[in-house]
């Protein structure tokens, strides 16, 4: 067999496997994908109810405020860091991820239970002392950053411990917070793995969305 025709072999096979792999697959893969799961494929978004797109299911946003349900500490700040204008540094070992810092390390412990320093800009405002300050029992995901630091959820327990200061803000009833939390709880992934978490986002959209008793 010469050796034009085994190059000429060798080209059609791979040609015909980029077709298939590069080409035909992922147009398969996609359009499945837009048939079947179409909100899981454009990315779980969530709209307000004026139809705006205001985030992800999958994506953790801070809300700090009184009036809503606070998120779980991240170490990038949900990477809302202007990448231009980073001056803290939240970007700078990327979009995500964990702070690494052991339980015994002093900068977590500053940034849970707070530094007082002399000059103002290197005081630390701890976790710790501003939830107790609002009357919140403090939980482990109050306190504490996910491994990706984008973790939308916070735990059931989270959520209750922030009725009380919410219901306040809002002058609501707290009863009328307790089926909004339970609305908005995912059971364990496949009925087994993981623990019930509540999307924050979901949950203080449905909150602007109640009305006072």
């Amino acid at each position: 067999m010469s050796f034009a025709r085994e190059a000429s072999r060798a080209v059609r096979t791979t040609f015909v496997l980029w077709l298939l792999t590069a080409i035909l697959y992922p147009l398969v893969m996609i359009a499945f994908g837009q048939l079947v799961f179409p909100y899981q494929a454009n990315g779980s978004l969530i709209k307000n109810a004026q139809g705006t797109v205001v985030g992800s299911a999958l994506i953790g946003q801070p809300f700090t405020s009184d009036r809503y349900f606070n998120s779980r500490p991240s170490t990038t700040s949900y990477s809302t860091a202007d990448p231009q204008k980073d001056d803290a540094g939240i970007l700078k070992t990327g979009v995500s991820g964990a702070s690494n810092l052991a339980p015994s390390n002093s900068a977590l412990l500053d940034r849970i239970q707070g530094k007082s320093d002399p000059d103002p800009s290197q005081a630390i405002a701890g976790d710790l002392p501003r939830l107790e300050q609002a009357g919140i029992k403090p939980t482990a995901d109050l306190l504490y950053t996910s491994g990706s630091s984008l973790d939308p959820h916070i735990t059931v327990e989270g959520a209750r411990n922030q009725v009380t200061r919410v219901a306040a803000a809002r002058n609501l009833q707290p009863i009328q917070l307790e089926p909004l939390i339970a609305q908005n709880t995912e059971g364990r992934f496949l009925g087994i793995f993981g623990e019930p978490g509540v999307n924050v986002l979901k949950l203080n959209l449905a909150l602007d969305a109640l009305q006072p008793a």
